[in-house]
């Protein structure tokens, strides 16, 4: 397949753990051929933020897919900092983006950390500090993105966005979100590592001109979840997973997935 990348800028780097969410957002959903895709790298609360900073050194991978292509654009990000990154695709078809960064380090006071784990439905890493006493303790821990974001170029589908990636927390859409009908409900499946994510704690976010509505939900025991999701607005489908890994003096390494789409055009 032809296509034609022309990277801008890409700002990527550290934010503070309490910004919670971070996410790709297009400048729109719905693309014409060989018209320029603008995306923004996000990180905030409740479907709204800013700029997350860095560079090219933050970054595991950044992959582009539509259809059976795939290019990989991870060594042409910049070293300086930026706020976007720009691309066209010359050919119709549903495409994704999806970003892995690398492991930041994060230290909080007790409480700070306990608040923390309470907010995000952290209960495993919850129960553990309270089971080995270590509510007193200060808490240090790794982190690291994955995230995707969909997008509708011309009026032909393609189902790469239905598969799993090579992110390690990777939330999944059963069908095409471009290809449901009016008012239909959607189903995503969580994998971590590869395998099904039961039993765990998931947010769906939907932005419109109103507002910011959150719903809770909780996969089964086949990772899978779903929810009404009208064709208006943005959506955004996101979870955190934190697990016990000592290395050196850090006890923990949690993983942020995100998956944005959405009907503005």
């Amino acid at each position: 397949m032809r296509k034609s990348v022309c990277l801008f800028i890409v700002l990527l780097g550290s934010f503070w753990l309490s910004a919670h969410e971070f996410w790709i957002e297009p400048d729109k959903f719905y693309y014409e051929p060989a018209a320029s895709v603008q995306l923004r790298f996000m990180v905030g609360e409740n479907y709204q933020g800013e700029n997350w900073s860095g560079n090219r050194a933050s970054v595991a991978q950044l992959h582009l897919y539509q259809g059976d292509w795939e290019d990989d654009m991870t060594e042409d990000l910049g070293t300086h900092a930026g706020d976007s990154l720009e691309f066209s695709l010359t050919e119709a078809g549903t495409a994704m983006v999806i970003l892995e960064t690398k492991n930041k380090f994060i230290q909080l006071e007790a409480d700070k950390f306990n608040e923390y784990l309470k907010e995000d439905g952290l209960s495993t890493a919850e129960a553990f500090r309270a089971a080995n006493n270590e509510r007193d303790s200060i808490g240090r821990e790794y982190y690291r993105r994955s995230v995707k974001t969909i997008i509708q170029v011309g009026d032909q589908y393609s189902h790469r966005c239905t598969k799993k990636t090579s992110l390690p927390l990777d939330i999944i859409p059963t069908v095409n979100p471009y290809q449901r009908p009016e008012a239909d409900s959607a189903e995503f499946t969580v994998l971590f590592k590869g395998k099904p994510l039961a039993n765990q704690l998931v947010k769906i976010w939907h932005k419109t001109k109103e507002g910011t509505i959150l719903q809770n939900k909780t996969t089964n025991e086949q990772g899978r979840l779903s929810f009404s999701c009208q064709t208006m607005g943005s959506w955004m489908v996101s979870s955190v997973l934190m697990e016990r890994a000592v290395v050196d003096s850090v006890q923990w390494q949690s993983y942020w997935g995100s998956c944005t789409w959405g009907y503005n055009k």
